[in-house]
């Protein structure tokens, strides 16, 4: 069972399926090696891409992630400023450093594969290592699956379709919204409260305190990075940081009372964010890189503009966002590589809509309402980057998103009654929406904008 937590990690930008999963999934790979005590023999190494990471691999940081976890780099405490540098180390000199303690030779050019025409059945965020001792021998072959978020399955875990073994017990178990909503209202329990309860099954109060406020940090601190830093977003798009210009113009106005103003903040907040995110900076996944502008944007919305804000309501906010993140991660896809952009911006604004809800004091009723609604009107959006940037549109989206996600929350708190769509049917929607959508609507850059819109 996940917990609500698990839908939020800090690590590097852009994508959270195609830098940090990738990532991760070269470092399980290293220390798969080092516990079957075969570090020491490796002569070469293969990465082999597939699918989604092989057609936008170098625009999603995907190659570059790679190497970084092959050298024992964590996506949550890389050095952003470091990390590029290493990649040009390993380009320049055709070697690498696996686990910071062995070197090898590496040529990027023939020991870096992309295969772009081909998907590995299991998943469209495949990845294959091939470590080979002296005389060529193959010491070790593992596939792994990036499946979105950062979440990563290896090839055993892909065929069970479980995330881990955990077998902790928790006191509230459910896989649908039906199923949470009658938790909470058989015990009275906001899904902050239920969330919480949960999370006690393997933490203390003091630690899941701690990590909830470690993910509220970190996210106002990329949104303060974001509308402070100008500058030019690296890939070859040229695109400009547009969030310092938009908040200098909307602070000059009266932001504090007009909550026109207010919701373009938010909006600046989240394409603040994602230019973060495009920039390789730190930031968090929520539930995704792509999608990680949003929730941020909303909470420094309720944060700067909202009253009787408490760390204990923003650790609400945290944790309900997250636990509708987990209908969608059980019931559907956050991968835009399975199911286009609705599984990604179209869930953080779910999420974003959902919790702003709760902590505005709306019933765990309204909650879902403000849920649904978000992802109903976010149905059938694909995922076209640009250039497989996560540039354009995927930086002015969040901030679209976010401004929706406000809108909703204080249209359901005028609304007690529940709404004619529950949220599992529009989660089971969603998710046949993404199993009809055409491949090139996936993470591909093969379609929509991407093929539309001039790569320059």
């Amino acid at each position: 069972m996940l917990n609500a937590l698990d839908m939020f990690s800090i690590g590097i930008g852009p994508s959270s399926s195609h830098t940090i999963g990738p990532m991760k999934a070269a470092l399980l790979f290293i220390d798969r090696l080092k516990s079957n005590n075969l570090l020491d023999k490796v002569f070469r190494l293969e990465v082999h891409l597939f699918g989604s990471l092989a057609l936008t691999g170098e625009g999603h940081g995907t190659v570059f992630a790679v190497l970084n976890g092959l050298c024992g780099e964590d996506p949550k405490t890389v050095n952003p400023d470091k990390f590029m540098l290493l990649v040009e180390q390993i380009k320049t000199t055709g070697k690498i450093n696996l686990a910071g303690i062995h070197h090898i030779g590496f040529n990027y050019d023939s020991d870096m594969l992309l295969h772009k025409k081909e998907f590995l059945p299991q998943h469209a965020n495949g990845i294959r290592f091939i470590a080979l001792g002296k005389d060529q021998h193959e010491l070790m072959c593992r596939e792994y699956f990036s499946v979105g978020g950062g979440f990563v399955l290896d090839q055993e875990q892909i065929k069970e379709a479980k995330l881990a073994d955990n077998n902790t017990s928790v006191p509230y178990v459910f896989s649908t919204a039906d199923e949470l909503m009658a938790l909470c209202l058989r015990d009275n329990l906001t899904i902050a409260a239920l969330a919480f309860k949960n999370h006690l099954a393997i933490q203390t109060e003091e630690q899941i305190r701690h990590d909830a406020m470690d993910i509220v940090n970190v996210m106002h601190e990329s949104v303060l990075r974001g509308i402070s830093t100008p500058g030019t977003l690296p890939g070859g798009l040229n695109v400009r940081r547009r969030a310092p210009g938009l908040y200098e113009k909307i602070n000059e106005s009266n932001l504090q009372t007009d909550s026109g103003l207010q919701r373009l903040a938010a909006m600046a907040y989240a394409i603040g964010v994602n230019e973060e995110n495009a920039a390789f900076s730190k930031i968090v996944t929520a539930p995704t890189n792509g999608a990680a502008g949003t929730i941020p944007g909303v909470l420094e919305y309720y944060r700067n503009f909202c009253e009787d804000v408490t760390d204990a309501k923003l650790i609400d906010f945290i944790l309900t966002a997250g636990t509708i993140g987990l209908l969608y991660k059980f019931g559907a896809s956050i991968s835009a590589a399975e199911v286009g952009c609705q599984g990604e911006i179209g869930v953080a604004c779910s999420m974003a809509a959902g919790a702003l809800t709760a902590v505005l004091g709306g019933s765990v009723s309204q909650v879902e309402k403000a849920a649904e609604i978000a992802m109903e009107h976010s149905l059938g959006m694909t995922c076209d980057p640009i250039g497989g940037l996560v540039q354009i549109p995927c930086i002015e989206r969040n901030g679209v998103a976010a401004s929706r996600a406000i809108d909703i929350a204080k249209l359901v708190l005028l609304e007690p009654e529940p709404g004619r769509v529950s949220l599992d049917s529009v989660i089971k929607t969603m998710m046949q929406t993404g199993r009809d959508m055409q491949m090139q609507y996936k993470e591909t850059s093969l379609g929509g904008l991407a093929v539309n819109v001039a790569n320059c």
